[in-house]
């Protein structure tokens, strides 16, 4: 039986990234993506990752979970919170509690019914902002959680997890999408192009340059 995979797509660098790696993994007819509309400030996201899935080739299928915008406090999902700073814990204010133990559980809801055992999803825990829901351990807790209470076997990959972000771009490049990197938005102020400046731009620009290669959104 052929082995089919869902990609949790962002429409961002690293869940786009991920959406080569499962392609090139398990065939461009088997692969299908997940976007979650989650009431996020810069709806932008969803346009790009429409935008990727239609350059991949793939069925994307945008689900509604709107209760992080009711639930506020961080600053992907609430204007009164600024991108600077750090929230309860040191975490930064873009960190949405819970946000990828939901994503995932809804990811694997969805391949239940499918028969889908594989699901993709771009968290790191390497040059990145500390958030407890994209390290190892969270994710291999989950996974076995998920198994358990669905009585399916998932396997949850994390190609990106112990990546450098020049790293993630150097592989973005072994798989054929770096121009699909001028699909993406990455930027936490929601321009396009990018501020620059935000963490999330900041980071961004320096895989880039760690890897040589430029960035193709930089020239939108």
């Amino acid at each position: 039986m052929t082995e089919q995979a869902l990609v949790v797509l962002s429409g961002g660098q690293d869940s786009t990234t991920c959406l080569w790696w499962a392609i090139d993994r398990f065939g461009r007819e088997n692969v299908e993506t997940l976007t979650f509309d989650y009431g996020q400030r810069h709806r932008v996201e969803l346009q790009c990752a429409a935008a990727v899935a239609d350059s991949a080739g793939v069925v994307q299928t945008v689900l509604p979970v709107n209760t992080f915008a009711a639930l506020g406090g961080n600053a992907l999902t609430d204007d009164g919170v600024a991108v600077a700073g750090a929230d309860r814990g040191n975490l930064p204010s873009t960190f949405v509690p819970g946000r990828n133990l939901i994503f995932l559980t809804f990811a694997a809801a969805y391949c239940w019914p499918r028969g889908i055992h594989h699901i993709v999803t771009g968290v790191a825990q390497t040059d990145y902002s500390g958030y407890p829901d994209c390290r190892e351990e969270t994710l291999a807790a989950l996974a076995q959680t998920l198994q358990l209470g669905m009585e399916q076997d998932f396997t949850i990959h994390t190609p990106l997890m112990n990546l450098t972000k020049g790293q993630t771009v150097l592989l973005a490049k072994e798989l054929g999408a770096i121009d699909a990197m001028g699909l993406t938005h990455t930027c936490y102020e929601g321009q396009r192009p990018p501020c620059g400046a935000c963490p999330a731009c900041i980071l961004r620009a320096k895989g880039f340059a760690e890897a040589g290669i430029a960035d193709p959104l930089l020239s939108v």
